[in-house]
């Protein structure tokens, strides 16, 4: 399989009607979009997408058949219901928040009783913690501190935007290898796995090993295979890694991309860092 190295390739203008995330996402796929004009164009069947996160590649694309969306986080999935069913409600709730260090740790210390305000308490806390990471105790309990953002957290245009595109999904919570049971020839399948090993080195991720193992990354690849067997396409990234790639060869096409790392504390190396995109599609 031939590797294809794309590096500091020129931004083209974005389309005016792609829906932006209304979430942050670590590791979310925002600079992916760049690459994916030609996906744009694809004639698929239906659209899945495990491992949803902030959703910008489904936004992207916004798929005009059906789509199957789905998470392990179940406050994650309970919030893009919660946008599909009633945006607006949730909106109103929004409102009455304030981005102030002490409405922060009100609304984290608060449980909610309706979908709807959950929803907006995740939104919020989002949009305003520190580096917009989702990171619970040993109790479930949410814990990242303020984040001293000072833009706005409420985009309501672009949350009802984000309704509509919704409108033809079914979001739930479940493992990634569930995509198998609804899937059809000629559909397309996005996965963006969490990051069991660190870029470009040997090193384990070691709160991700936990979230997702090696042993996650081969049923994943496995998972490819169904996908190829029932004549669908795939678009899968990963961290550039030796192991990886020897776990996801299949003679498809291999993309290596080298985008920055937006992401870090006082401890990491910010700067370039390599990941592998694999598909059975033209890209």
């Amino acid at each position: 399989m031939r590797d294809y190295i794309q590096t500091n390739i020129p931004l083209k203008n974005e389309e005016e009607n792609v829906i932006k995330p209304f979430l942050r996402w670590a590791g979310g796929k925002s600079w992916l979009i760049k690459h994916l004009h030609a996906v744009k164009k694809l004639k698929f069947n239906n659209y899945h997408e495990a491992f949803l996160g902030g959703g910008s590649i489904f936004f992207y694309l916004q798929p005009q058949g059906h789509s199957f969306l789905s998470d392990l986080n179940p406050e994650l999935v309970e919030t893009y219901n919660a946008i599909k069913k009633d945006a607006l409600s949730v909106i109103k709730i929004l409102k009455t928040f304030r981005n102030t260090e002490q409405d922060y740790y009100r609304i984290r210390d608060r449980n909610y009783k309706s979908s709807m305000q959950r929803a907006a308490r995740f939104i919020y806390l989002n949009q305003t913690s520190y580096n917009g990471i989702y990171r619970v105790n040993l109790n479930g309990v949410y814990n990242v501190p303020f984040g001293f953002r000072k833009k706005d957290f409420l985009n309501a245009s672009n949350l009802l935007a984000a309704q509509k595109c919704l409108a033809k999904t079914t979001i739930k919570h479940q493992d990634f290898s569930e995509i198998s049971k609804n899937l059809k020839p000629t559909d397309l399948v996005f996965l963006d796995p969490p990051y069991t090993v660190s870029h470009n080195n040997n090193g384990f991720i070691k709160y991700n090993e936990k979230i997702f193992s090696l042993d996650d990354q081969v049923r994943l690849s496995k998972l490819v295979d169904v996908i190829k067997k029932n004549h669908a396409y795939y678009i899968l990234t990963n961290a550039a890694h030796k192991i990886i790639d020897e776990i996801f060869e299949r003679g498809d096409k291999k993309l290596v991309y080298q985008r920055a790392n937006l992401i870090g504390g006082m401890n990491s190396k910010r700067g370039q860092t390599s990941e592998f995109i694999f598909t059975n599609l033209n890209l």
